[in-house]
């Protein structure tokens, strides 16, 4: 390889690493493929927006976490919870196909990986089969 080519590939490589986009380079359109990048816990799921959104709604009632805000359309979602720690939580998704929702869990500033996991898997459960 010639230099140019790989100073362009780092500098690439680099810009993706510090975006925090990592994942989506390595297969964010695969359903099913979930990471923690940067505080938030991010996944595609194979499912609509409104069955995302309705399975998100279910988990966080099942777990007890007051809704403070929600909104909705047809191409992206967001709910904002408070846990009992008074730590915000937001859950973004975005119609991503006619089939695939991207779905993002933050929580707090700094995001906590244990409590999105758990909030995660709790969807997952609603969600069909």
């Amino acid at each position: 390889m010639n230099r140019k080519t790989v100073l362009a590939f780092l500098v690439f490589g680099t810009a993706v690493v510090l975006s925090g986009c990592w994942y989506v380079v390595v297969g964010a359109g695969a359903a099913g493929t979930v990471g923690y990048v940067m505080g938030d816990l991010q996944s595609v799921e194979s499912a609509d927006i409104n069955t995302v959104y309705d399975a998100t709604l279910k988990a966080v009632e099942q777990l007890e976490l007051p809704v403070i805000q929600k909104s909705k359309d047809a191409i992206s979602a967001k709910v904002k919870l408070r846990d009992s720690q008074d730590k915000k939580i937001t859950i973004k998704l975005g119609a991503t196909a006619e089939r695939a929702t991207k779905l993002s869990i933050r929580v707090g500033i700094f995001g906590n990986e244990r409590k999105s996991r758990l909030i995660y898997d709790q969807i997952k459960k609603n969600l069909p089969k």
